[in-house]
């Protein structure tokens, strides 16, 4: 046999069983050998005696009888097969130095009788011990001649027998690190196929109104696993099913894994599905319950199944027996909804392994074994027999719900999750938009019965005619509804707000000595020169023969000039009704006070004879010192500032676990320093750490994420993680909302220097590295979500964006596209990032929608009237339809219109005085379909921003076209000027004469028609100005 033996495995595991022989406990003290005996069944699946070869020698050997006595083993088999165990029982003077009793090799012989060699076990048996009892796997009965003699032989010698299938089972129950390898890899295969095959081939049934049976959907998801793009690389003949794919729905449902899918077609109900795939021999296992369009009972009840799956968890650890698993969450049950305890499963799960299910280690209220660190279980939880009060058919009225998942039992953490498959009603749900062609669709059963079925047909196409509504329809109709919840929910919401004024900001007082003793005693202050304390930030300047103190904070600016023979210093001070600036309080804290505005010193360039220096050297110094400090205190503050309104985070706990989820090699955005560094990203107990090569370290907390976003690197040339923040953190001396960590996928220069062939070898094989490298990085970044989702018991979500639903927009100063992910709208590849939350948006607005505009504008309004609006420029006009369709399905109301809007102005108004605001209609004057007080609104906001005025209408049209042309008129001037020049140099008298002559006839014609034209030009000032945008 050219296969290979695990000589180390196998001593190890034969150690481990003998050990737990000697014990004595349990069955193992009543037995005096073990006896294992093999035949060939293509029927069995699953057997105990298989089970143990392949433990023990990682294959099945067929045709095989192992006899294991307290010091001896003995094996007897056909050649090869001996030949294949010889690996094992050649030992130094047949002297197991590993501490095992030494093994002996029998050669059976096929078409003779096996006597001798019987003769040989049976004497081992009764050499063993008392030689009375053997231990046997009683269930298992293997058919043909060479099984049945033997089985003669044993009973014909007289020996009990005792069956020892549980405590064998419970000795290879505990898995060593490479079966857990192998079970997780099994898991994760399992976790793959549901993901990638059966969730989305069942979304696509429902989306496309199929009619599937149950038993051909399993069928397929049979042939899935052939494939090896479900599997994750792995080579598809170490993959087999556990046991076919059970899918129930439409009232039939047996919660067991013994059953096999019926031929009925697939209801769009609770769609149970449960599968489990084998790899190299080790099981792994999943349920689920899809629901389509679930009441909110059935909801309500899903969501506490899983409430039971996380306490089950909870209870599941090392050294706690499997009865009081199971009574905990028994008593919980009757604790919380007493009326589904007849409703639970019988058993709760199962240890698994090679065998599947293990019959000795069941979840129930009756096992006492205890759980330990190691084992892998099969956890299944569900309620069956429910009762939908909302069915109306009778494959609505009765649904059950099943969910499971492979677990690892652990030494004192909650058992660990090998099947990461989310499970929330939001990841399981499928809800479907229509409720109305559900009724529609019951009538038509309805009219198949009385009419029959050619009448329906054409009852059907005659009222689809009448009837149906257009996808434009369809939305105004939503958002008519959506506008008349928005101005009662905005109303409401600003009223509960009333009475919370702003603060404003005060200007920051700085005093610069608290008393009179802090006053240095310097010798320029006595000579009455200017001094500057750099220690208290302070100057000390001469006023009228005093020496006065001011504040560097008083300074606004200083400057220094020289005229002749005189040097002047000009310092000028912040007082009230002076220009702060945005960010500086306009507030002083004694504004009655006399304040000073400026000051103006002036010394002489002249040395006169006595003097030490030119009296002007103490005014360039006071200037150039001035100038220092005040730098000084100004970044001191700008950094104070970043830190004010900093919301303390707690302390990041760190996991000092190895196996905590972890990328390397990422860069962060923003830097730390000037110059961009790789680093680390790692997930602890509450939150993520990076560490750069530096050793520069950035905390961010679970519970501080607002949005955590995945942005693959399809069509990319990065790979993101994105952490949109609640509350904003400091590092590299700034205030931060968005963290981001990614990688480079590709080259993002290209020489364009080189010459290239299109079939060029090296090319052809770079972009081949460049594809494995993306798919390398894609599995890695997905890998490590999956990992921190389960870590985080999915409080933590990533989301990631839909490319097919994105489009382009300018949100600054570039064109980037924005793409929905499923609670925000993102670009996150670009920086600065850009991130809206979906669920603070109050309206979304689209300006200048015209027909022969090629792209418009996107405004969105906050339902926080005081944080600014948010603008997406040059958005393309083919763009409209898809974001409209997007909005709607989010339950946000859009508008749009011909003109740009002044938001400053329009959310000011809205904020002074907001009954007035709803009282006219509210955000009705931005529809224009609205009438009455919306379009008054409307007219009036319009005035506000284009005061009517007859006189100024000229100029105003003028500074329009002037300033929709500046930019042309400044390229070309040089050029029309030029142009103009030659046209004038080129004519002659008589013809310009001419000119004058038309032209004064053409101002006979308008001076008849004035009024005619004052009359439309008075009309068209009507209209309100549109704003040209400048970019």
């Amino acid at each position: 046999m050219a296969a290979n033996l695990d000589k180390e495995a196998y001593y190890r595991r034969i150690k481990r069983l003998y050990g737990n022989w000697k014990k004595g406990e349990d069955e193992f003290g009543k037995i005096d050998a073990i006896v294992v005996s093999v035949g060939v069944d293509e029927e069995i699946v699953y057997a105990k005696s298989t089970a143990i070869q392949t433990w023990l020698f990682g294959y099945e050997v067929t045709d095989t009888i192992m006899v294991f006595c307290e010091t001896k083993i003995l094996f007897l088999a056909s050649k090869k097969k001996v030949d294949f165990l010889k690996q094992v029982a050649l030992t130094k003077g047949n002297e197991n130095a590993n501490g095992v009793p030494p093994i002996t090799l029998l050669t059976r012989e096929k078409n003779e009788s096996n006597k001798p060699n019987f003769d040989k076990m049976i004497e081992a048996i009764r050499g063993s011990r008392g030689g009375k009892t053997v231990g046997v796997f009683s269930k298992d009965k293997f058919p043909g001649e060479y099984m049945k003699s033997w089985n003669d032989t044993l009973a014909a010698e007289g020996l009990e027998k005792v069956d020892i299938s549980a405590v064998v089972a419970y000795t290879m129950a505990v898995k060593e690190d490479g079966e857990l390898g192998l079970m997780k890899k099994a898991a994760a295969i399992t976790s793959e196929v549901y993901s990638k095959f059966f969730k989305e081939r069942v979304m696509e049934i429902v989306d496309a109104d199929e009619k599937v049976r149950h038993s051909k959907l399993a069928e397929s998801v049979e042939k899935a696993i052939e494939e090896k793009k479900y599997l994750g690389g792995v080579d598809p003949s170490t993959v087999e099913m556990c046991y076919p794919p059970i899918i129930q729905s439409g009232g039939n449902y047996s919660l067991k894994f013994s059953v096999v899918s019926d031929k009925n077609h697939m209801h769009f109900g609770a769609i149970t599905c449960a599968m489990g795939i084998r790899y190299k021999s080790y099981c792994s296992n999943l349920v689920r319950t899809l629901m389509v369009d679930p009441p909110q009972e059935m909801q309500d009840n899903y969501n506490f199944l899983l409430q039971l799956e996380e306490e089950l968890l909870k209870e599941l650890k090392h050294g706690v027996k499997i009865s009081d698993a199971y009574n905990t969450v028994l008593e919980y049950v009757k604790k919380e909804k007493p009326d589904l305890v007849a409703k639970l499963t019988k058993n709760l799960g199962f240890a698994m392994g090679i065998e599947f299910r293990e019959g000795s280690l069941v979840l129930n209220a009756k096992n006492q074994y205890k759980l330990k660190k190691g084992m892998v279980l099969s956890v299944s939880l569900g309620f069956a027999d429910l009762t939908n009060k909302e069915g109306k058919k009778e494959e609505q009225k009765k649904y059950a719900l099943f969910i499971g998942d492979t677990v690892q039992i652990n030494e004192e953490e909650v058992a660990t999750v090998l099947t990461p498959v989310k499970k929330k009603i939001k990841n399981v749900g499928i809800f479907l938009k229509n409720d109305d062609e559900e009724d529609e669709e019951e009538d038509g059963d309805d009219a198949e019965e009385l009419l029959g079925k050619g009448a329906r047909g054409a009852a059907l196409l005659a009222d689809r005619t009448r009837n149906e509504m257009t996808a434009e329809e369809k939305r105004r109709t939503h958002q008519k509804e959506l506008a008349n919840n928005l101005n009662e929910e905005a109303k409401r919401r600003l009223t509960e707000q009333k009475g919370e004024q702003q603060i404003q900001k005060a200007r920051k007082s700085n005093v610069s000595y608290k008393n009179v003793s802090q006053m240095p005693r310097e010798k320029d202050i006595r000579e009455m020169k200017i001094f500057i304390d750099k220690k208290y930030e302070t100057v000390v300047m001469p006023i009228f023969g005093i020496a006065t103190p001011f504040h560097i904070a008083t300074i606004k600016n200083i400057s220094m000039s020289v005229e002749g023979d005189y040097t002047y210093l000009r310092i000028n001070f912040y007082v009230p009704g002076s220009s702060l600036g945005r960010q500086e309080g306009n507030i002083f804290p004694n504004p009655d006070a006399t304040f000073v505005k400026e000051i103006t010193y002036r010394a002489s360039n002249l040395k006169t004879p006595g003097d030490t220096s030119v009296p002007s050297t103490n005014l360039q110094n006071a200037f150039r010192i001035i100038k220092e400090v005040q730098k000084r205190y100004k970044t001191r503050e700008a950094e104070e500032k970043e830190k004010e309104g900093i919301v303390k985070q707690d302390s990041l706990v760190i996991n000092l676990n190895r196996s905590n989820p972890k990328l390397k090699d990422l860069y962060i955005r923003p830097n730390i320093a000037q110059k961009r560094m790789q680093g680390s990203l790692e997930a602890h107990t509450n939150g993520f750490r990076f560490t750069s090569v530096r050793g520069d370290k950035v905390d961010i907390l679970y519970n501080n994420i607002k949005h955590a976003i995945f942005q693959p690197c399809d069509g990319e040339m990065i790979i993101v993680l994105h952490f949109h923040l609640k509350n904003a953190i400091m590092f590299g001396k700034r205030r931060h909302t968005d963290v981001q960590f990614y990688t480079e996928v590709g080259e993002i220069t290209t020489d364009l220097g080189k010459h290239q062939h299109m079939h060029d070898r090296d090319d052809l094989y770079a972009e081949q590295m460049e594809r494995e490298m993306r798919h390398k990085l894609k599995s890695a970044f997905k890998n490590f979500i999956e990992k921190v989702e389960t870590l985080t018991r999915e409080e933590l979500e990533f989301e990631v964006p839909f490319r097919d639903l994105g489009f382009q927009g300018a949100p600054y100063r570039s064109t980037c596209l924005l793409q929905p992910t499923s609670s925000s709208l993102v670009n996150v590849t670009e920086w600065p990032p850009f991130v809206v939350t979906l669920d603070e948006v109050e309206l979304v607005h689209f300006e200048r929608v015209q027909f022969h505009l090629k792209n418009f504008d996107v405004v969105i309004v906050y339902k926080d009237y005081n944080k600014k609006v948010t603008m997406i420029n040059a958005v393309p006009v083919n763009s409209l339809d898809p974001i409209k369709e997007w909005l709607n399905s989010c339950d946000i109301k859009y508008t749009e219109g011909v003109q740009s809007l002044n938001w400053t102005k329009v959310m000011k108004t809205i904020v002074d005085d907001p009954e007035g605001f709803f009282e006219q209609g509210g955000w009705s004057f931005l529809d224009p379909e609205s009438e009455g007080s919306g379009a008054e609104e409307d007219s009036e906001s319009e005035m506000e921003d284009e005061t009517f005025n007859p006189s100024a209408d000229e100029t105003e049209v003028e500074e329009e076209d002037s300033d929709e042309d500046y930019s042309s008129e400044t390229e070309n001037s040089d050029y029309s000027a030029s142009l103009g020049s030659e046209e004038e140099s080129g004519k002659d008298w008589d013809e310009l004469e001419e000119e004058a002559r038309k032209a004064d006839k053409e101002s006979h014609y308008e001076d008849e028609d004035t009024s005619n034209k004052k009359r439309k030009h008075r009309s068209s000032r009507m209209q309100p100005v549109k704003k040209k945008r400048r970019s």
